[in-house]
């Protein structure tokens, strides 16, 4: 599979910007999963998120990038790209059947700012634009409703439950999935 390439110039509006991550991400990556919230519906496993499970994170985000696998993105405000509100991905990239399945978290101080919900756009409609989706999927917890208001407010249609769908900490959990097709996508 080719890499995916990182779109130039990089996806923004008036509002937001979607930049690579930078090592000096980290420890915004290390905060943000220390909430809380974050930890409820972003972290698969039961232990406490550390600095050096950010910092493994980091280290995957190229070669998963390199192999054409996923492409994540910083998301940061237009006027302050040093500061990480959150991040969005592409990720289960499959080009050959064109399609994805796309990620999101936010750290606690960009939430109810409609930030996601941009983000999630300019993903998506890069992703059908330029790398040929003609499906994206996203998957989160039934309970994790504001992941699914953002997926409501993009487009994105829920198809239903898989249930015990995924190993969670400790144990299983079951996973709604949403689809969306690119007459779909809302701005």
């Amino acid at each position: 599979m080719p890499e995916i390439q990182f779109p130039a110039p990089l996806l923004a509006n008036e509002t937001v910007l979607l930049r690579p991550w930078r090592e000096t991400d980290v420890p915004a990556i290390a905060m943000a999963f220390s909430d809380p919230v974050t930890q409820q519906f972003s972290w698969t496993e039961a232990a406490a998120y550390t600095e050096d499970d950010a910092r493994d994170h980091f280290a995957s985000l190229e070669p998963a990038r390199l192999r054409g696998e996923a492409v994540q993105f910083a998301l940061v405000e237009q006027r302050r790209e040093n500061d990480v509100l959150g991040s969005v991905s592409l990720y289960d990239i499959n080009l050959e059947q064109g399609r994805a399945a796309t990620g999101y978290w936010l750290a606690p101080q960009a939430r109810g700012r409609g930030v996601m919900s941009t983000a999630v756009r300019l993903l998506a409609h890069w992703g059908v634009r330029e790398l040929g989706l003609a499906r994206i999927e996203l998957t989160c917890g039934p309970d994790n409703e504001p992941s699914q208001r953002v997926a409501a407010r993009c487009g994105f249609v829920r198809e239903g439950v898989m249930r015990s769908h995924m190993s969670f900490k400790g144990g299983r959990r079951d996973t709604v999935i949403f689809s969306l097709l690119p007459d779909q996508l809302r701005w």
